[in-house]
């Protein structure tokens, strides 16, 4: 190495940062992150010294390199099958902080390649260097970028009272307890989306419903009435949502985003892993946790 190799302590922590930042966001796992950015690294040391020299931004090689390295992981466990200009240009902390927790729950049910449309072009990363780690063409990874900085969007505008918002769920509630797909129907938003979160480890669906109707038909089938389940009113996420129980076993909870007086996104959790801790809490208050029927 000679001194024109050499960068600065804070250039050096900000790269890791942000491959840190898009590996954690790819696999909802710092621990995976960690692992994830060290073997990029040591790809990147790999190569000869005249490999290095040829590359004429470090930063986006290892970028490229960490994607390349998450979108592998993902397919070999099979999650990856269970946003527009303002999420292109957001940077990684302000992605981080208008997301939160929600949205890495939403990437777990979307595929691969939506998972990493959105990533990638949240990070600021160039369309044509997206559209070859991904395999998709720069028209549907804007698509898939629009729909991110939707969801951004609808986030920042959750201004419903918890008092309109519990009022929305329980006629939710009330519409699916009766099978009623008009009245669904007529508390989605036109625009309304769906993630089903089954973590591949039950046949759920493996890409967001967009749209009233077939968000409406989609939560009808999966909550069709029968002697083995129930659907009750409980607190997910600090407001009203809803859970599907199995015999005594908790089947799926569903959070709600409400506008208004209607619901913008719905969030169904059916994955097995992500539900331990609702049914041994459930068992051992025998049931108390319920708010309603």
């Amino acid at each position: 190495m000679d001194r024109s190799d050499a960068v600065s302590i804070d250039e050096l922590w900000e790269e890791r940062r942000f491959l840190l930042d898009v590996a954690h966001w790819m696999l909802g796992d710092p621990g995976a992150a960690e692992s994830v950015v060290d073997e990029a690294y040591q790809r990147w040391y790999g190569l000869s010294d005249a490999a290095r020299r040829r590359v004429t931004v470090p930063r986006s090689w290892l970028a490229k390199s960490v994607g390349g390295i998450c979108l592998d992981r993902l397919a070999r466990t099979g999650r990856g099958a269970a946003g527009h200009e303002e999420a292109r240009g957001a940077r990684p902390q302000d992605v981080a902080e208008e997301a939160g927790r929600v949205v890495l729950n939403a990437l777990e049910s979307l595929s691969t390649a939506e998972r990493a449309a959105f990533v990638f072009r949240a990070f600021g990363m160039a369309p044509g260097t997206v559209a070859d780690i991904v395999g998709r063409t720069e028209p549907e990874l804007a698509e898939l970028a629009e729909r991110a900085g939707q969801w951004l969007r609808l986030r920042r505008t959750r201004s419903t009272t918890p008092r309109q918002h519990d009022a929305v769920v329980r006629a939710v509630h009330r519409a699916c307890v009766t099978d009623d797909g008009a009245l669904l129907t007529s508390l989605l938003c036109s625009d309304v989306t769906a993630f089903f979160d089954g973590g591949g480890k039950v046949r759920a669906l493996t890409g967001p419903v967009h749209g009233c109707r077939p968000v409406a038909d989609s939560l009808l089938t999966l909550l069709a009435r029968s002697p083995h389940t129930t659907l009750t009113t409980h607190s997910v996420n600090g407001r009203t949502g809803l859970v599907a129980r199995y015999g005594h076993a908790v089947a799926a909870v569903i959070g709600l985003d409400v506008l208004d007086d209607r619901v913008a996104q719905v969030w169904v959790m059916l994955n097995p892993d992500k539900l331990r801790s609702w049914n041994p809490a459930l068992r051992e208050t025998g049931g108390g946790r319920e708010t309603g029927t």
